[in-house]
């Protein structure tokens, strides 16, 4: 049984004294749990701090981004080989790094070599726009951005990584959920289908079969029980809901319970 997976995605929140705070308030209410990881991705401010403050039974650390050259003349950045003692993920291909930053298929392919190479496991993001989907192109940006990103991976590395669906026309920019478009569970479980179809035809059904597919089109407290319970899903990306911690604390235990059902089934 793959382990579920809760990521929370801070993006651009929180100085290092809320961080702290946050964080304070969030192992108070979550348990450990061997079959639940709960990873935390805050800023790279304060990534460090967090490190020596974290609770590593109970959580792992995740970088937003990183450099994909290991070290030299990049003035302001900051490499994989940098963090490789400070966290165990890194989110790549977030929608806002390829949307707002315009980075490209290149760039993330060589992003998730990088963090392999440095023993950090890559979350890789994929996801359709608004305008993709509806011109029908779904799978077809997916099978670009899954075989692009995974293409310098051998079988082997695929099977350990974790790859998040997160559509652009479902992800929120805050905590209100009630104005934007909600993709099913339905359309998630078919488009998790899709990508292990494609891993499959790349790297064998091993790999197809061990690789984590995570769910982060703006998930919760209060949906999170039917994304964990979709087929093919093993977690969830949450943004906004990741700040607050009775929010993202509900989400754990709703994995939790789930993992306990079906260890028990």
């Amino acid at each position: 049984m793959r382990k579920i997976l809760i990521v929370g995605n801070w993006k651009m929140h929180l100085n290092a004294s809320q961080a702290s705070l946050l964080l304070h308030r969030l192992h108070e209410r979550i348990k450990i749990h061997r079959d639940v990881e709960v990873v935390l991705a805050p800023s790279m401010l304060v990534l460090q701090p967090l490190s020596v403050q974290i609770d590593r039974r109970k959580f792992r650390l995740a970088t937003q981004n990183a450099f994909h050259i290991d070290e030299g003349a990049y003035t302001g950045e900051v490499s994989f080989t940098m963090l490789r003692d400070l966290v165990h993920y890194a989110i790549i291909g977030h929608s806002e790094r390829r949307h707002v930053f315009g980075e490209p298929l290149d760039l993330i392919r060589d992003k998730v070599a990088a963090a392999v190479r440095n023993e950090i496991t890559p979350i890789l993001c994929v996801g359709e726009t608004k305008t993709e989907k509806v011109a029908g192109e779904t799978e077809k940006v997916l099978h670009d951005q899954v075989v692009s990103g995974l293409s310098n991976m051998t079988a082997r590395e695929v099977a350990k990584m974790v790859i998040a669906y997160e559509p652009v026309w479902a992800i929120s920019s805050g905590s209100n959920y009630a104005h934007h478009e909600i993709a099913t569970p339905e359309q998630v479980e078919r488009v998790a289908k899709f990508i292990r179809h494609n891993i499959e035809e790349l790297y064998g059904p091993k790999a197809a079969k061990m690789v984590r597919i995570l769910y982060g089109g703006s998930s919760n407290a209060e949906n999170a029980k039917a994304y964990l319970s979709t087929p093919g899903i093993d977690g969830l990306l949450p943004g906004g809901a990741s700040l607050n911690y009775h929010e993202f604390s509900g989400m754990v235990r709703t994995a939790y319970r789930l993992q306990r059902e079906r260890i028990e089934a």
